[in-house]
């Protein structure tokens, strides 16, 4: 909703540019698509490998 309402200020003020921002938003958010992936898959094996090792610790009733 905050995007919003920039976006419309941003039209007021110079209504140029926030269409020209309206054009390139799905454009940009594509190229950014590949590494948003990309960190959630990292983020997914970090969590992966913490687990793994406090494993044990869990097992034993260590918090």
């Amino acid at each position: 909703m905050l995007t919003f309402i920039l976006w419309c200020i941003l039209f007021v003020l110079c209504w140029p540019i926030a269409i020209v921002a309206l054009v390139l938003y799905p454009i940009i958010w594509l190229l950014l698509l590949p590494f948003r992936l990309i960190g959630f898959a990292v983020d997914l094996s970090f969590d992966l490998v913490r687990n793994i090792f406090m494993l044990p610790f869990r097992l034993v009733g260590y918090k």
